[in-house]
């Protein structure tokens, strides 16, 4: 499928969770009126849930297009870095806030 099918198919299943979100309230309006416990959505819009969540995931992995490979000996796939210089390597974070030093012996 192309990426405008499935960008679509996105504002499909976007439209119907709002049908559905507007098919509750009215019914539980009607409830009010009837004066009956609400005890869940009905169930046609419990199945337009099931229909939207189908359809979102189908439109969420279509649209952003195809993965690309990663090529494991590429240099622009390095996370860390290490400087050359270990000398000024800086490690400050939330652990020196702690004792280095607790005087616990582990018999």
């Amino acid at each position: 499928m192309s990426m405008n099918t499935s960008f679509a198919v996105g504002i499909v299943a976007i439209t119907m969770l709002l049908h559905a979100a507007y098919s509750t309230v009215q019914y539980r309006a009607m409830l009010k009126i009837t004066e009956d416990k609400f005890t869940g959505p009905p169930y046609e819009v419990l199945v337009e849930l099931v229909l939207v969540l189908v359809l979102s995931l189908f439109a969420g992995l279509t649209v952003p297009g195809n993965f690309r490979s990663i090529l494991p000996d590429s240099d622009e796939n390095r996370v860390v870095s290490v400087p050359s210089n270990m000398n000024f390597m800086i490690f400050n974070h939330r652990g020196k806030a702690f004792p280095a030093e607790t005087g616990l012996k582990l018999n």
